[in-house]
């Protein structure tokens, strides 16, 4: 652009003198150099606290980013911590849970055995129990059907020969003591 002026101006002075130019697009262009320019400077200190504000505040805001994120992976880094605790809590309370479960086991299962035994021998003193007492029953059967068969035998009455020998048998008993 600058180029296009320097050339505008070249042949400005090369047609003799100071002279209006009619032509539109060429004065467009060097209006526009001209206000670009006075914008320029003119507009560099606003522009330049614009800027410098708006360089301020987006650095501001990264300052506080940085914070926010720094505050955040500090809180992140805390709940990470209490969460490895609260799973090393976790799984003492399941070992514990563990154990202690094992252990209730453990006395369920000796006081069942020992249940088992007691009735064993509870069963086994009731069962010599009915035997002593069936025993006592049947030998009180046999002594009963015993004298019931003494009884009819010495009712059917004694025959001599078995008098004789019965006598003879006591006398015999007798004589050798």
């Amino acid at each position: 652009m600058i180029r296009n002026f320097v050339l505008l101006a070249s042949e400005a002075v090369e047609h003799s003198g100071f002279g209006l130019n009619t032509d539109i697009l060429e004065t467009n262009v060097i209006n526009l150099v001209i206000v670009i320019g006075l914008l320029i400077y003119a507009g560099r200190g606003f522009l330049g606290k614009i800027l410098s504000a708006r360089l301020e505040s987006i650095q501001t805001a990264i300052s506080d980013a940085e914070k926010r994120q720094k505050d955040a992976s500090d809180k992140l880094a805390v709940q990470q911590g209490k969460l490895a605790q609260a799973k090393t809590e976790a799984d003492n309370l399941r070992q514990q849970a563990e154990a202690d479960a094992k252990h209730a086991a453990d006395l369920i299962l000796a006081t069942v055995d020992a249940d088992i035994a007691r009735l064993r021998e509870s069963a086994d003193q009731e069962i010599a129990t009915e035997q002593d007492r069936v025993i006592v029953q049947l030998r009180q059967q046999v002594a009963e059907k015993a004298l019931a068969s003494v009884q009819s035998y010495f009712d059917r009455g004694l025959s001599e020969d078995t008098q004789i020998e019965l006598i003879d048998r006591s006398i015999a008993l007798l004589s050798s003591d």
